[in-house]
């Protein structure tokens, strides 16, 4: 589906305001999450203590909390209000700041040279345009700040007839899909499916050095906890992780 009339929507309220409690309930323990994407994540982005980090599109903040508990001192902000209260349920008495904002825009409220960390998990492929997220990533983060995302594995949405619409490989799609595993009824939820390179030239565009790009592989416990999962994951990777970097001081 072509997204040019829609640009300026926001896919991720969309999406997760319909399910907000439901996603808080299930991400957490997930296999999808807990056994593959989530730990990936944490560990491109490596220790935390005394650092101050950037939870950004935190969704009920998961990553906030493990990362405020590992020492971290954390700005969190997600575009959905009920993704906020509950971030800000889950976090309570932490050194965590959680407020509303916007991938999509500038991030006004946020000082230049702020964050030595910044943290994006699966929250990016609701953004139609990647290069000015990241040059506000740069704005806001301090020299030698490292930048830590994760999003829908290119290829993988392509082989998918559902994620890849009537274009080709390098056209960048916006499409929709129920999703299972958060309980009934399935919520619908959109996203972008683009090719690779747009995404690592976007981040260079923007003044980032590419640092690492792992393609997960799950956890030996999703193995029992879902051996169907735990088999496609180890065939072919469901989610991307990269690691990028800012110049030091």
């Amino acid at each position: 589906m072509d997204d040019t009339n829609d640009a300026d929507e926001s896919l991720g309220l969309a999406a997760y305001s319909a399910f907000a409690e439901r996603y808080s309930t299930f991400a957490p323990t997930k296999p999808h999450n807990a056994l593959y994407e989530r730990p990936a994540t944490l560990a491109l982005l490596g220790e935390v203590d005394g650092l101050r980090v950037l939870d950004a599109g935190c969704g009920p903040g998961i990553c906030t909390e493990k990362l405020a508990r590992s020492g971290a001192t954390v700005h969190a902000f997600d575009v959905t209000p009920e993704m906020v209260s509950l971030a800000r349920a889950r976090c309570a008495g932490l050194p965590v700041e959680v407020t509303t904002g916007d991938l999509a825009a500038p991030l006004d409220g946020l000082g230049a040279g702020s964050f030595d960390r910044i943290v994006c998990a699966l929250a990016l492929d609701y953004v139609r345009h990647l290069t000015p997220v990241f040059e506000e990533f740069r704005r806001v983060s301090r020299p030698g700040a490292m930048l830590v995302f994760s999003m829908a594995h290119p290829m993988r949405d392509w082989n998918d007839v559902r994620c890849r619409g009537g274009g080709t490989y390098f056209d960048t799609t916006r499409f929709g899909m129920y999703w299972s595993g958060f309980g009934e009824p399935k919520p619908y939820v959109q996203g972008y499916r683009r090719p690779l390179a747009d995404i690592l030239n976007a981040l260079c565009e923007a003044g980032w050095t590419l640092d690492r790009v792992v393609e997960p592989k799950p956890l030996d416990d999703m193995k029992a906890a879902d051996p169907r999962l735990f088999e496609e994951l180890s065939q072919a990777p469901g989610f991307i992780c990269i690691r990028a970097r800012l110049p030091g001081p």
